[in-house]
């Protein structure tokens, strides 16, 4: 049985009393974290998390990072910003972005059937604007239904543009370009069984290797509501919804990438974080092209989130106007699990509220 998560007062107090701080360049004046700091860690030992990885980027530069509590209990490692973890749905930025850096190659087109990219997708007019936002169930582009299984075969679209392994795409492209060398392109390398010969040198296959003998190791809440070591099969197959292995540095690298030109033109981020609309332009639907899309007050607020049932949670809340994001990686679905995050509403998640309420609104 999952704990109540925070029925406790004293964070909704602290957010109902703390006056917002508002976000400042960094080379004016720091942000304000301690009372951020201390708050996240009261939320962390509430929802059982047994490690929690956070930084805060602001214009590109890590502002603030933090390890809180085990990434390894029982060693009592502690979590630190180096440690890796899956990030689970979070890995759909990253085929989103890969697969855009096509459509701007003007190899892939977003409103086409989806099929002809070998997608096999039970709605002929199903098209890849409506996979990446998550509307392709039923009459494509009017119902929001968060489908990891279907945003998956974005990885066929992907290897159609790039006529290699949707894998190497991800390292080649995205970690290597970027140096994000604390992340791997998929546990399911460990062993290389399913790693063609030539594709990838023996350095990278050491490297990742020595990562993922750094990974986190999961945790679940008992039927008492005490953290233990987690038994739960995970999937650790590489695919456009899930797999990827990444730090919160890591991740702040590819935030700082998304907010310049480095991985893809201004115009297409813009397009991927407004919101799809239905067919009758009536209606904003929860997501634009691999993320989350609302508002908080007056700011803009692009977000993702990554859940691995009873192992691993992960959340990255972008405040565009900002320049300003929040990454958190967990070894516990704590994050993420007990807010309904799959419905579209950030604001569900303590953890988003806090980091909302004081540095936006």
């Amino acid at each position: 049985m999952r704990r109540t998560v925070l029925p406790a007062v004293a964070a909704l107090l602290f957010v109902s009393l703390t006056t917002p701080v508002r976000a400042q360049t960094p080379r004016t004046s720091a942000i304000t974290t301690p009372p951020f700091e201390s708050f996240l860690e009261q939320l962390r030992q509430q929802a059982g998390i047994p490690g929690l990885s956070a930084a805060i980027v602001q214009n590109g530069e890590i502002v603030w990072e933090r390890g809180f509590g085990f990434q390894n209990q029982e060693l009592r490692a502690r979590a630190t910003p180096d440690t890796p973890y899956p990030i689970g749905d979070l890995s759909e930025t990253i085929a989103a972005t890969l697969l855009l850096q096509c459509v701007e190659q003007r190899i892939l087109d977003l409103d086409v059937s989806a099929r002809r990219y070998g997608l096999s997708m039970p709605e002929a007019d199903a098209t890849l604007r409506n996979v990446l936002s998550h509307t392709s169930a039923g009459t494509p582009g009017d119902i929001f239904r968060y489908d990891p299984d279907r945003f998956a075969q974005l990885g066929t679209a992907v290897e159609f543009c790039a006529p290699q392994p949707y894998r190497k795409s991800v390292a080649h492209r995205i970690l290597d370009r970027l140096a994000m060398k604390d992340s791997v392109p998929g546990r399911d390398i460990q062993g290389l069984q399913n790693t063609p010969d030539g594709l990838f040198d023996a350095a990278a296959l050491e490297r990742y290797a020595r990562v993922l003998e750094r990974i986190a190791v999961p945790y679940k809440l008992d039927k008492k509501g005490r953290s233990v070591r987690s038994d739960t099969p995970i999937d650790d197959h590489l695919t456009a919804s899930t797999g990827v292995i990444s730090t919160v540095r890591d991740l702040a690298r590819f935030d700082a990438a998304l907010d310049s030109t480095v991985l893809l033109n201004d115009d297409t981020v813009a397009m991927a974080w407004s919101n799809a609309v239905t067919r009758d332009r009536t209606t904003a639907l929860p997501m634009g092209l691999g993320w989350f899309v609302q508002r908080y007050g007056a700011d803009p607020v692009v977000w993702h989130f990554g859940l691995v049932p009873n192992a691993y949670s992960s959340l990255i809340i972008k405040l565009p106007a900002r320049h300003l994001t929040l990454v958190l990686l967990a070894n516990s679905d704590g994050l993420t699990a007990p807010f309904q995050m799959p419905q579209g509403e950030v604001t569900r998640s303590l953890f988003a509220a806090l980091f909302l309420r004081m540095f936006a609104g």
